[in-house]
């Protein structure tokens, strides 16, 4: 292992606003009972509605929407504490008393919050997983876990790139009889799309890799209500060319950055 990346790792472990659990202490209910349900006075400064971002990577949109909405605590949630660095570091270095970062996985979340603890879900850009239907963040599985923390109909977003998991997800709402809230197969068509739907203005790192090279990117909003059981559509879309690439400059990046520009 890298030298940077161990000390990126010590770094987490003195960091106030980064949290670190695994299985066997998560699945301690002395241990669960410290966590669950407590997390906005072991992690914040005041009692706000909470919102995850699921699979945050470098932790990049939680400090963006943790800084544009002060009205909301936020947690960004990953397994990798290499990437997650970055973004809780920039958190502490603004003083953003509305930031945390949980390094876990996503599947022990269930463990970590109490039952409606958490108000809304943001999952931006994740691995469709087109062969694994189970390992989706979007997919019956998921939602039963959902379920077990997020509050009644609480809200969840996704941003993608993909269109076959855009199609899916979509599919995966009507069949479980979900109407989605928002629903746009291209959200940079108009310059004000997103100040039509309360959208927040937010580039990801791997959101500018597909607008470089020409991508549209999609977004769903939906609430998410209680059910014993979620159903799985009986067909799935094709698969798309979801592959990661690097960052290329120019395109529709390009275009986006500007229109954010002129609006600040």
């Amino acid at each position: 292992m890298a030298r940077r990346k161990l000390e990126k790792f010590a770094d987490l472990h003195s960091y106030p606003n980064v949290y670190e659990y695994g299985y066997a202490e998560l699945s301690s209910p002395e241990v669960a009972r410290q966590i669950a349900g407590r997390w906005s006075e072991r992690a914040f400064d005041a009692d706000r509605p909470l919102i995850l971002e699921l699979g945050c990577g470098r932790g990049e949109y939680t400090v963006a929407l943790a800084q544009q909405d002060i009205t909301h605590n936020y947690i960004g949630v990953d397994r990798k504490g290499a990437r997650m660095w970055h973004g809780a570091t920039e958190a502490l270095d603004k003083g953003l008393s509305n930031a945390a970062f949980l390094r876990t996985d996503i599947n022990l979340l269930p463990l970590a919050f109490a039952p409606g603890e958490v108000s809304e879900l943001w999952i931006t850009f994740p691995d469709p997983q087109m062969k694994r239907t189970r390992s989706r963040l979007l997919s019956s599985a998921f939602f039963a876990s959902y379920n077990r923390y997020l509050k009644p109909d609480g809200v969840v977003h996704l941003k993608t790139d993909s269109t076959f998991l855009y199609e899916y997800t979509l599919s995966l709402l009507e069949v479980n009889d979900i109407h989605p809230l928002v629903a746009l197969p291209d959200l940079y068509q108009e310059e004000q799309v997103l100040t039509q739907y309360d959208i927040p203005r937010v580039l990801t790192h791997y959101e500018k890799q597909w607008l470089g090279r020409g991508k549209m990117i999609k977004y769903i909003r939906f609430a998410l209500p209680e059910r014993a059981q979620w159903l799985e559509p009986e067909c799935e879309p094709e698969h798309d060319d979801y592959t990661s690439w690097s960052q290329v400059p120019g395109g529709l990046l390009h275009q986006v950055e500007q229109a954010f520009a002129q609006e600040e």
